[in-house]
């Protein structure tokens, strides 16, 4: 019954074809991919699924659903289709929300003789403020069984490792006076966020090799003769383990109020946006992927590479076995957030990604569905982890 997938594919190949390339032509930043969103959605609707729109407070999120008749493990698919501001869609979501829909209408046309259930998820927003993270938080994962995604690239690798992030603002208040005339009267808030980031670059030195901490200062100052009273610094935190980035954390807040002290400046601390934790690849519902991608493509699959990134998929892998691999684009060197990127997608080589990794993504959930026992060892390799 698993070969009657590819079958299936060559009925709807060239309708996720037009789709793809259609979101390729109008893309949609996170959290305003209203038409992306709908066109996925109804495209799961005529195939027989369930719909509920707007999930965990996001217009542009979804859950479909489709049911079979016999009980069984739930396999879900996570669809991303939010673009990048200036480049649109340079980093392949066009392909991704594509090819989990394309996986989930495979499964659906099988699952009623192997038994157990299919979800699609609409995730927003990846590049910015995940929809993952919510729905991670609030349930949305408590009865899938397996998650998966695949994401496009220059090569296939296998699934890996991401690093836990905090997006966090440091707003500091202080009081303005004429820089020349009467600076004896003034508050520096920029010299705040000047010994702020003096005071990181200090702590790079005694921290592991994997924490990154870069930032920018958002607001500086109107006027050089005017001693600024308003200046915000925002910073991404990164580390290989959430646990350790909230040490990490801590320690730049310290030095952030630090430099509150030094110039008396007021201080106030926010979260820009949604923490993402660190990917957990579950390896077994890895290599039956990967498998399963040799099955239907002859380029080469890579060990995982080293992701120095951060992705709310990793909030998804710490409540269910997850994976998030990639697939190829068949260009070696392609740069990610490019518009090179971007245009890759809607070639040929483009195109064969999208049917391959379609298929892989069916081709694992249908190994899943009907092996017992994989999915015992998947779920005792989660809990070990």
């Amino acid at each position: 019954m698993k070969e009657s997938l590819k079958t299936e594919w060559n009925k709807i190949e060239q309708q996720l074809w037009n789709l793809s390339d259609y979101l390729y032509e109008h893309p949609e930043i996170g959290d305003q991919e209203f038409e992306s969103s709908k066109l996925l959605a109804n495209l799961l609707k005529d195939h027989g699924f369930t719909i509920e729109m707007g999930i965990v407070n996001r217009p542009t999120a979804f859950r479909a659903e489709y049911k079979s008749d016999k009980p069984g493990p739930t396999i879900a698919y996570l669809a991303e289709y939010d673009a990048l501001p200036g480049v649109g869609h340079g980093c392949g979501h066009n392909l991704i929300g594509t090819m989990s829909v394309g996986a989930g209408i495979l499964i659906s046309k099988v699952i009623n003789q192997i038994g157990g259930n299919v979800v699609v998820l609409g995730t927003p927003a990846e590049e910015t403020n995940g929809a993952k993270v919510p729905m991670s938080e609030q349930g949305i994962f408590n009865a899938i069984d397996v998650a998966m995604i695949l994401h496009p690239s220059d090569q296939s690798f296998v699934s890996g490792e991401s690093l836990a992030m905090d997006a966090i603002q440091f707003a500091y208040t202080g009081k303005s006076a004429h820089a020349a005339a009467s600076p004896e009267k003034g508050i520096n808030a920029l010299d705040s966020v000047i010994q702020l980031f003096n005071g990181v670059n200090a702590l790079r030195q005694h921290v592991t090799p994997d924490v990154r901490i870069h930032g920018i200062i958002a607001e500086g100052g109107k006027a050089a003769n005017v001693v600024p009273d308003y200046a915000v610094a925002q910073f991404y935190v990164r580390a290989k383990e959430r646990e350790y980035l909230n040490d990490v954390v801590e320690k730049v807040k310290a030095i952030a109020n630090g430099a509150a002290l030094m110039t008396g400046a007021s201080l106030e601390i926010s979260n820009y946006e949604l923490s993402y934790d660190n990917m957990i690849t579950n390896q077994q519902l890895s290599d039956i992927f990967t498998a399963n991608l040799q099955a239907v493509s002859d380029l080469p699959i890579n060990e995982a590479k080293q992701g120095y990134g951060s992705i709310d998929m990793g909030n998804v892998s710490h409540v269910v076995p997850a994976i998030h691999p990639y697939i190829s684009l068949n260009k070696l060197g392609l740069v990610a957030h490019t518009q090179e990127f971007a245009d890759q997608t809607i070639t040929e080589d483009g195109h064969t990604a999208l049917s391959s990794g379609a298929l892989a993504l069916a081709g694992a959930g249908y190994d899943v569905l009907t092996d017992e026992n994989l999915l015992k060892s998947i779920q005792a390799e989660f809990k070990n982890k």
